[in-house]
């Protein structure tokens, strides 16, 4: 029963983490909390159902396909809504009223082309079959989900600290001015953080549409709210400590639900938030606060 608990948080700590990646990305780079992340969540798993049910794309090309489109919708919310702001140098306040007014808004229109119920992805035996693991059972999506994150981490890491196209988005992280001095195409970069990020974000929501079998429109909503937890707890910017708050509140919000009570699970980000606050407030690894100084 442990050992079962025990990977069932690993799986929903690495959706966590996932999607903190793209979240913490955004915040280290473009500086600004984009409360957009939830839906990009929710639109790459409906771009993933409409290329199952429409386009008859198995479920990896739908994945990778959905959350191209999510990575696309970032791009181009990032342009109408944030591009200004970052021109005009507006408080990151300005960014998080903003982008609260545009997910109150996507999240109508998502309601309006799909309706508020439930979708559901066809059963295939990558969903329907159960795998026995010693005493664990594991479906084949909670296997990709799980192996998913190692991945985007060491390719994030690649990406940023072993090429020339990191040393970029880290100079322009750093000082965008200076780094436009130097010839980095500032715009194309930001451009292409957003795109990665919201890319994390819809593949986070592809997986967790597949896993639970849901879909609908509103479902980023709570996802935003741990993501917000996870980057906070972890230290805004710090991919490490998205990493491991992501994992760690997962395991703490199994744990809760399957040896306390279920009804309890929801308020655990929300107690680690505050206790993070008072106890670490520069994140686990203590980055935020080097970076505010």
């Amino acid at each position: 029963m442990f050992l079962q608990q025990l990977f069932n948080a690993l799986v929903l700590g690495s959706v966590y983490a996932l999607f903190a990646l793209g979240f913490t990305l955004t915040f280290g780079v473009l500086r600004v909390i984009n409360l957009l992340y939830g839906f990009y969540f929710a639109a790459g798993a409906f771009a993933a159902l409409a290329a199952v049910q429409r386009l008859g794309l198995g479920l990896a090309a739908a994945g990778l396909a959905g959350a191209a489109v999510a990575g696309l919708l970032g791009v181009a919310c990032d342009g109408l809504l944030l591009t200004r702001l970052r021109r005009t140098r507006a408080p990151e306040l300005s960014s998080l009223i903003v982008t609260l007014g545009g997910v109150l808004l996507m999240n109508s229109l998502m309601q309006s082309l799909f309706g508020a119920g439930v979708r559901r992805f066809p059963v295939t035996p990558l969903t329907d079959r159960v795998l026995s693991l010693g005493p664990v059972s594991a479906t084949p999506v909670q296997l990709v989900i799980v192996a998913a994150v190692p991945a985007a981490v060491a390719a994030l890491f690649a990406l940023l600290g072993r090429t020339r196209l990191g040393a970029a988005i880290r100079a322009v992280a750093e000082r965008p001015e200076t780094a436009a001095m130097m010839g980095v195409n500032v715009g194309a970069l930001l451009a292409l953080v957003s795109f990665v990020s919201a890319f994390l974000a819809g593949g986070a929501g592809v997986l967790i549409g597949v896993n639970f079998n849901a879909v609908q429109p509103y479902m980023g909503e709570a996802m935003m709210l741990r993501g917000f937890a996870v980057i906070v707890i972890g230290g805004l910017g710090d991919i490490r400590g998205a990493l491991a708050a992501g994992l760690g509140l997962g395991f703490l919000e199994v744990m809760t639900a399957g040896y306390l009570s279920s009804e309890l699970k929801d308020a655990v980000p929300f107690a680690c938030l505050i206790l993070a606050l008072w106890l670490r407030p520069a994140g686990l690894f203590g980055l935020a606060a080097a970076r505010r100084a």
